[in-house]
């Protein structure tokens, strides 16, 4: 069985707003600052800015102590349920499935847990009771019933794109008629001082692409696309956004922290998603880039862009919403599909002068664009690498 899959709902939480059309406006016609975190210790000498979600950001009331990564999942999850018709009732006749990707959502996280440790003390047992409830594929179906298979997908970076992928295949291959696919990832002191001791984080704002990028700025966020087989699409009445054509994943295994130089597995996992949707890479209107703003991480994806697509427009949003980890690939999907769905691409945030060791420069203001196929790809930690091609419907 090989049936196609749709996007019949998209939803997204992140700095740039708290809906997926609010975000796409404020990447189309504004700019987002980012903050010092608010858990910056003060004898830190390299403060990084981070882009935390919007004030007025209502974290869903619970009576379990949750992590605040289910927080920005469980809100985000139910602008896209609403969006879907689903109920209680109809949801009984659909295998729907929960497939999340996250980078720290799912471990013990809790720097007060640590430092109660490290001094002998009995740690609180919140952060335990927490932490056995913060598995968000599992939370996510329990919360809304779902019957489906669930999965939780650590592949650091590329982990919102990669639950896409699977969940895709899941419909494709006839597990289910629906699944809530996405990404979650919450700020956190550990990951900040991680990413700070790897010397990999800007002092100011990121500039992806950009010849004078010093590094990359942490944010958080959520994005959650409901992808619909041909019975759920029926059955709900539902109009698709998208269809999702293909995925590609491909781990290289050069380094632990730094992509292949030459970029070797970004581009069999290119080369996979373009066989799978039986397309070639000119006919790719676009790319949604992975954009850290480190220097090896765009670099590497200038050798991808050059070799594959040297005269392909391409943005990134990291700008805008910071590097959010295993939310970032589901945030850019949900921005690809909207900007194949409104034929504009917003400009990349913080890029001003082309690098020349990368030669070529993403789109610098809001432009039209007449697209049927886009790309988003996203690059992680462990040489994961994984991209995945959209259709305009």
């Amino acid at each position: 069985m090989d049936q196609p899959v749709s996007i019949c709902a998209v939803s997204c939480l992140c700095a740039a707003g708290n809906s997926a059309g609010k975000c796409f406006e404020t990447m189309l016609n504004s700019s987002v600052t980012p903050n010092l975190p608010l858990f910056l210790d003060q004898a830190d000498s390299s403060p990084s800015p981070v882009f935390s979600v919007p004030n007025n950001y209502n974290p869903e009331q619970s009576t379990l102590p949750i992590t605040e990564t289910l927080h920005l999942l469980f809100n985000t999850a139910a602008e896209a349920y609403h969006k879907t018709n689903l109920s209680k009732q109809n949801a009984n006749s659909l295998r729907i499935g929960s497939c999340i990707g996250t980078s720290t959502g799912a471990s013990l996280n809790f720097k007060n847990f640590y430092q109660e440790w490290r001094k002998g003390s009995c740690p609180s047992m919140t952060s335990i009771h927490s932490y056995l409830h913060g598995n968000p594929a599992f939370e996510l179906a329990k919360k809304y019933s779902f019957n489906g298979p669930i999965q939780t997908v650590t592949n650091a970076c590329s982990s919102g794109t990669d639950a896409i992928g699977i969940g895709a295949s899941w419909i494709r291959n006839g597990l289910c008629d629906l699944v809530f696919a996405g990404g979650a990832d919450a700020l956190s002191e550990i990951s900040y001082t991680g990413f700070s001791r790897l010397m990999i984080t800007s002092p100011d704002s990121p500039r992806p692409f950009d010849k004078m990028r010093t590094g990359l700025n942490l944010g958080e966020g959520a994005a959650i696309l409901v992808l619909a087989g041909t019975k759920a699409m029926h059955e709900l009445d539902l109009f698709p956004l998208a269809e999702i054509m293909g995925y590609g994943t491909h781990c290289d295994a050069y380094h632990l922290t730094a992509p292949h130089p030459e970029a070797s597995g970004l581009i069999k996992a290119i080369s996979e998603a373009l066989r799978r949707s039986k397309l070639n890479a000119s006919d790719i209107g676009f790319i949604n880039i992975h954009g850290t703003g480190t220097i090896n991480n765009d670099k590497v994806e200038g050798v991808a862009i050059n070799k594959l697509f040297p005269s392909t427009p391409f943005v990134g949003i990291k700008g805008f919403t910071g590097h959010t980890l295993g939310a970032a690939g589901a945030i850019e999907a949900v921005m690809t599909i909207l900007s194949l769905k409104h034929g504009l691409l917003m400009p990349t945030s913080g890029f001003s002068t082309q690098d020349p060791d990368i030669g070529i420069s993403p789109v610098q203001l809001k432009t039209a664009i007449n697209a049927e196929f886009a790309l988003s790809q996203s690059l992680a930690f462990g040489g994961n690498n994984s991209a995945i091609i959209f259709k305009r419907k």
